[in-house]
């Protein structure tokens, strides 16, 4: 299991919604839809230096580009530092 540090947080960040792409409208075949600028992740783990009260399993926001993902074997870790979560969901 990864234990983050340095005031990071591991995150897990659900799907991002699909968008129907049936449309009337033509669109070119590289079209891709734009990405929200924040997401809605729910918290596995922080660091114990986190600046804020967070528990497991509480849900915050963050901004999306600011997640990172961390490769160990074959599992995949998203993790973000404490100051690009702009607030948390009760």
């Amino acid at each position: 299991m990864f234990k983050p540090v340095n005031r990071y947080i591991l995150i897990e960040v659900p799907p991002e919604r699909e968008i129907d792409t049936q449309s009337l409208i033509v669109l070119p075949e590289d079209y891709e839809p734009e990405k929200e600028n924040f997401a809605v992740a729910n918290v596995l783990d922080s660091a114990d230096d986190v600046r804020f009260d967070l528990r497991q399993e509480s849900k915050i926001i963050v901004d999306r580009s600011m997640i990172e993902q961390i490769k160990i074997d074959q599992t995949n870790y998203n993790i973000i530092q404490d100051n690009y979560v702009v607030g948390i969901v009760d």
